[in-house]
């Protein structure tokens, strides 16, 4: 079985976050925050680019198991993806009034954080928090 490439590493959140080119880089702090203090956990990094707080323990049913993390996110170069609960349809009267993202599967695409509501950014990132640990 292959091994998950996305794991909890030593890696240094400050470093990575440093190294991220503005505008991306404000955005990535205040997500950092906004995780942290929703999740009460620290950010630790996952591989070489996703910042995540929490771990919880998911086991599928064709048997693969693996570590991960409850939310995190990536300051990638097109947008900040999100990483949260499995499927957004849970989600759609927040993501009804975000402002511009777009979705796939557990990911949240945000362009530019001045674009989308922070209080109902903040709610998704609680959902989510709340899903993931009810589900361990």
């Amino acid at each position: 079985m292959a091994e998950n490439k996305t794991t909890r590493n030593d890696g240094n959140v400050e470093d990575f976050l440093a190294g991220v080119p503005e505008p991306r880089q404000s955005d990535a702090r205040e997500v950092c925050a906004l995780m942290a203090e929703v999740t009460g956990e620290p950010a630790a990094m996952w591989g070489t680019a996703i910042i995540g707080f929490g771990q919880r323990h998911l086991r599928y049913a064709s048997g693969r198991e693996l570590d991960i993390f409850e939310v995190g996110f990536s300051p990638r170069k097109a947008a900040t993806t999100l990483y949260l609960d499995k499927e957004f349809e849970q989600y759609d009267e927040l993501l009804a009034r975000l402002g511009p993202h777009s979705t796939s599967v557990s990911c949240l695409y945000v362009k530019r954080l001045a674009d989308v509501d922070r209080e109902v950014l903040t709610e998704l990132v609680r959902r989510s928090v709340g899903h993931a640990r009810a589900d361990c």
